[in-house]
C-alpha cells in the first residue's frame, strides 16, 4: 500500500520480507494482542464533571522549555523506568499502522490542502483498506480505548504534555517500543477521525448533525478558514509523527537473519529509541488536545493573538524535535539497508559459487538462468542480429562464450571478435555479450545510446539490459573471473561447467583453431609451438611470411623515436651491406602508444623509405594485443616464471623492450629468431661492427658473430627490464622474475593519463594546478 507520506525506505524494507508475508492480508489473528490470560490494567476514571473552561496545551502550562532544553539521557532514564517488556504484549503493529495511516488520510483529505507528501487517490486507499478487513479484536479496542481515556483525562483535569505522556508510557509499560506509538497513535485517530467524519457528512445526516452540534462543528466549520494556519500546524505534526513512527515499525521489521541484535549499528539506533517514542506520543497528544480544544471553544479561541503565536511556538519546536529524530533514523536506516544488501549480496554470491563450481549439471541452462537469468521475465536474451527477444533455450547444449565487458569496449576488439565468430560458424558455440556497469551510476540516456551502439552491430546474443544483471553476478565476475574493465570471455561447455575463466587470450593468438576455447586445449596449443617468427606475426602480414620461406634475414623493430629509427635502420642497411647478407626490416609501432605518434612515425619511415612498415594502426593494435595476450595466457596458466620456457621468456623480454625508452629490434634468419635487444644495445653493437667483429663473421657466421658481441655488453647497462599491467587487466601477478637476470623484479604502482579523451583543460581544472 502507497501510504500518505511514504518513506523512501519502507518499500526496500518490504522488499527484503518473504514474499508471502508482504502479501498476507489483515485476517482475523492479523492484529493480535496476546495477554497470556493475565488481567489488563484498570480502567482509568472518567473525568469529573467540568467545571471550568478547558485550557489548551500551550507552552504557559507545559513544560516544553525545560523539557527542549534537558539532557537526554536524564529523559531517556525516565522513559527506560516506564518500559518493563515481558513478551505478553505483542502486536503485528503494520497493519494497525495502515489502518491509521488510511484514517489520518481521510481526514487530511476533507480540508482543501493536503498533508504535504499525502498525494494518495480516495480509490487507492479504499481498495486497500477494504482487503484488510478486521473483525472483533477485543483486547486491541480495549487498549486503545484507554489510552484515549489516559490521553483525555490526564488533559481535562489540567496535567501538562509532560505528565500525560508518562502516563500512558505506563499504561503501554508491557509492549515493544513501535506498539506504544502505534497504540497511542490510533487513538488519537478515532477522535481525529471521528472530527473529520461529522465534518463531512453532517450537513446530510441527521445523526451526525446532531452529534456535531454537540461538539460544536458547525460553528468551528462556519470559520475554518479563520482555523486554517491551526489546522495547518497540526497536519505537519502529524506528518513528523508519521515519519518517526514508520522508522520504528521499520526498525522492528528488519530481518534478524542480516542484522542480528548485537549489531553495533542497531543498537546504537536503540539507544534513542526512549527519546523517540517520548516525542512521538508527547506530539500525539499535543495534537489531540488541540483539536479538543478547537471544538470546545470554538471561535472564542481565536480572540487571543498571543495564544495563537504560543501555539505555533510549541508546535514548531516539537516538529522540529520529531523531524531532528526523523532524519537521524533516516541516515541510520540507509546504513542498515546497506549492510543488509551486502550481506544479501555475499549470500547470493556464495550461493552462485557453489552451483557454478561445486555442483554437476545436465546441461548449461540451470547454470545461464544464474547467470543471465532474469526474474519473471522469460526472455532475458537479444539476439542483436535478428533484432529480437529470445529465449535462454537457443542456448542449449551448445558451448557458451559469456563476453563480459563495460561500455567501453573497443571497435577493434568487437571487429576481431566478430571476425574470428563468423570463421567458426560452424562449431556448436554462442556468444553472450553481458555488459557489467557500475550500479552507483544512475542509468540515463547518454548510457543507453552508448549501449545500443555497441549493440547493434554485434552478430550474437547479449543481455536484454545491463541493469537487469543482477549486482551478486556482478561481484561473482570481479571476484572469480577476475574481471575488471578489459573484456574477458568465459568459456562454459555443454554442461554449463566453467572450462576456462578467460580465452580472450587463445582467441587472439590462435583464432579459430583454439575452439573449443578450453584451458586443456590453451596449454596443449601452447606445446605445439616453438619460439619462432610466425608466433609473433602470424597471418597478419603476407609480405613477412614470404621473406620467412626465402630464408631472408628479417629485423623486426619497433618504438616511437624516429630519430633512433632513422639512426637505426641506416645503420642496419650498411652492415647487411658490408656482411653481404639480404636484410628486410619491419616497423611494428609500440604498444600503447597513441595512435597520432605511431601515424607520424609511419609517414616518415615510408617518406624517406626506411624500411616496410603497417599503415593500419588495427594491424599495428593487433599485433601487440597477441604478444600482451600471450603474456596474459602464460599468467592464467601459472607459467610465467618457468625458465625452462623459452616462449614466455622471450616474450617477456620482448615486452619489457617495448616499454623502454627509445626503441628494440629482433633479428630473425627464416623463421629462426636470432636475438632481440633494446634498442640501444643493438644500435651500438651495429656501429661496432666494421671495428670489433666484422672479422668473426666469415668463422662464425653473421648470426652467432653478432650474437657472440652482444654477450661481451654488461647487463647492468642495459635499461631496467620493466612490465605495465593495467588495472583493467584483471589478473595479474603477485610477483614476477626479471626475464634476463631472473631476480625478483621490484613492485611499483603507477597513475598514468594519456589525456586522450580530453579536449583541453578546463579552467577548474587549471585553477588546481600547484604553484609553480
Amino acid at each position: 500500500m502507497e501510504t500518505a507520506m511514504p518513506s523512501k525506505l519502507t518499500a526496500p524494507l518490504r522488499s527484503l520480507q518473504p514474499k508471502a508475508d508482504r502479501d498476507q492480508t489483515l485476517t482475523s489473528n492479523a492484529l493480535q494482542v496476546k495477554s497470556n490470560g493475565q488481567a489488563l490494567p484498570a480502567p482509568a476514571p472518567l473525568p469529573p464533571k467540568l467545571t471550568t473552561p478547558i485550557l489548551p496545551f500551550t507552552p504557559r502550562n507545559d513544560r516544553i522549555g525545560m523539557f527542549l532544553n534537558s539532557d537526554d539521557q536524564l529523559l531517556t532514564r525516565h522513559v527506560e523506568e516506564t518500559h518493563l517488556p515481558d513478551g505478553t504484549r505483542q502486536i503485528d503493529v503494520r497493519p494497525l499502522f495502515q489502518l491509521v495511516e488510511d484514517i489520518l488520510v481521510y481526514a487530511t483529505q476533507t480540508l482543501q490542502g493536503a498533508l504535504p507528501g499525502a498525494q494518495m487517490t480516495r480509490e487507492g486507499i479504499e481498495g486497500k483498506t477494504s482487503s484488510m478487513a478486521l473483525v472483533t479484536l477485543p483486547d486491541l479496542s480495549i487498549i486503545i480505548d484507554r489510552v484515549f481515556c489516559e490521553m483525555s483525562c490526564k488533559s481535562w483535569a489540567g496535567s501538562d504534555a509532560h505528565e500525560a505522556t508518562l502516563s500512558v508510557l505506563k499504561l503501554l509499560a508491557h509492549f515493544p517500543w513501535e506498539a506504544k506509538v502505534v497504540l497511542t497513535l490510533a487513538a488519537f485517530a478515532l477522535t481525529y477521525g471521528e472530527f473529520w467524519l461529522l465534518a463531512q457528512i453532517y450537513s446530510t445526516n441527521p445523526l451526525a448533525k446532531s452529534m456535531a452540534l454537540l461538539k460544536q462543528l458547525p460553528l468551528v466549520m462556519e470559520h475554518s478558514g479563520s482555523f486554517r494556519s491551526q489546522f495547518d500546524a497540526v497536519h505537519k505534526l502529524i506528518r513528523a509523527i508519521l515519519n518517526v513512527t514508520r522508522c520504528l515499525i521499520d526498525f522492528k521489521e528488519l530481518p534478524s537473519v542480516y542484522v542480528t541484535e548485537d549489531e553495533p549499528v542497531l543498537r546504537a539506533v536503540r539507544s534513542y529509541f526512549p527519546v523517540a517514542v517520548y516525542w512521538t506520543i508527547r506530539s500525539t497528544i499535543g495534537a489531540a488536545a488541540q483539536i479538543t480544544t478547537i471544538t470546545s471553544r470554538g471561535h472564542d479561541y481565536l480572540s487571543s493573538s498571543s495564544e495563537a503565536w504560543e501555539l505555533s511556538n510549541w508546535h514548531s519546536n516539537w516538529e522540529y524535535k520529531l523531524n531532528t529524530i526523523y532524519e537521524h533514523f533516516m541516515g541510520t536506516m540507509r546504513t542498515l539497508i546497506d549492510l543488509i544488501e551486502r550481506k544479501r549480496e555475499n549470500e547470493a554470491y556464495d550461493m552462485l559459487r557453489k552451483f557454478i563450481y561445486e555442483m554437476i549439471h545436465i546441461d548449461n541452462i540451470p547454470v545461464l538462468n544464474r547467470i543471465v537469468g532474469i526474474k519473471d521475465d522469460t526472455q532475458p536474451l537479444y539476439d542483436c542480429a535478428a533484432k529480437r527477444r529470445v529465449y535462454l533455450d537457443v542456448l542449449r547444449r551448445k558451448n557458451v562464450l559469456l563476453l563480459i565487458s563495460d561500455l567501453n569496449i573497443s571497435q577493434e576488439e568487437l571487429s576481431m571478435l566478430e571476425q574470428i565468430y563468423n570463421d567458426t560458424k560452424i562449431h556448436q558455440y554462442e556468444i553472450v555479450w553481458l555488459p557489467i556497469i557500475d550500479r552507483s551510476i544512475q542509468w540515463n540516456d547518454t548510457l543507453q545510446s552508448q549501449f545500443e551502439r555497441l549493440q547493434g552491430p554485434m552478430q550474437w546474443y547479449s543481455i536484454y539490459h545491463p541493469t537487469k544483471i543482477n549486482t551478486a553476478v556482478i561481484k561473482f565476475v570481479r571476484d572469480v573471473w577476475n574481471f575488471r574493465s578489459k573484456p574477458i570471455l568465459v568459456v562454459l561447455d555443454p554442461q554449463g561447467k566453467v572450462v576456462s575463466p578467460n580465452a580472450t587470450h587463445m582467441m587472439w593468438i590462435w583464432g579459430s583453431t583454439a575452439f573449443p576455447f578450453t584451458s586443456s586445449r590453451e596449454e596443449a596449443l601452447w606445446r605445439e609451438e616453438s619460439w619462432k617468427l610466425e608466433l609473433l606475426v602470424d597471418a597478419i602480414d603476407q609480405t613477412i611470411l614470404d621473406w620467412i620461406r626465402e630464408e631472408k634475414y628479417i629485423f623486426m623493430y619497433g618504438g616511437d623515436d624516429i630519430e633512433w629509427i632513422r639512426k637505426f635502420t641506416r645503420q642496419a642497411r650498411a652492415v647487411a651491406q658490408s656482411a653481404g647478407i639480404r636484410l628486410e626490416m619491419v616497423y611494428v609501432g609500440k604498444s600503447h602508444a597513441k595512435k597520432d605518434i605511431i601515424r607520424k612515425v609511419t609517414a616518415a619511415i615510408m617518406a624517406d623509405n626506411l624500411s616496410h612498415c603497417w599503415q593500419d594502426p588495427t594491424t599495428v593494435w593487433f599485433f601487440w594485443q597477441r604478444i600482451e595476450s600471450m603474456l596474459l595466457s602464460k599468467i592464467q596458466l601459472e607459467q610465467v616464471d618457468n625458465h625452462g620456457d623459452t616462449i614466455t621468456q622471450e616474450i617477456k623480454k620482448l615486452l619489457s623492450y617495448d616499454r623502454s625508452p627509445g626503441g628494440w629490434a629482433l633479428l630473425s634468419k627464416g623463421s629462426s629468431v636470432v636475438l632481440h635487444e633494446h634498442g640501444s644495445t643493438i644500435y651500438m653493437a651495429l656501429t661496432q661492427y666494421e671495428q670489433e667483429w666484422r672479422k668473426e663473421v666469415a668463422a662464425l657466421g653473421f648470426e652467432k658473430a653478432f650474437q657472440s658481441h652482444l654477450v661481451k655488453f654488461d647487463i647492468r647497462e642495459a635499461p631496467c627490464c620493466r612490465f605495465d599491467f593495467p588495472a583493467a587487466a584483471g589478473r595479474i601477478p603477485t610477483g614476477m622474475l626479471c626475464p634476463e637476470c631472473h631476480l625478483t623484479m621490484e613492485k611499483h604502482t603507477t597513475f598514468i593519463c594519456c589525456h586522450e579523451g580530453a579536449l583541453g583543460l578546463p579552467e577548474s581544472a587549471a585553477s588546481a594546478l600547484p604553484p609553480v
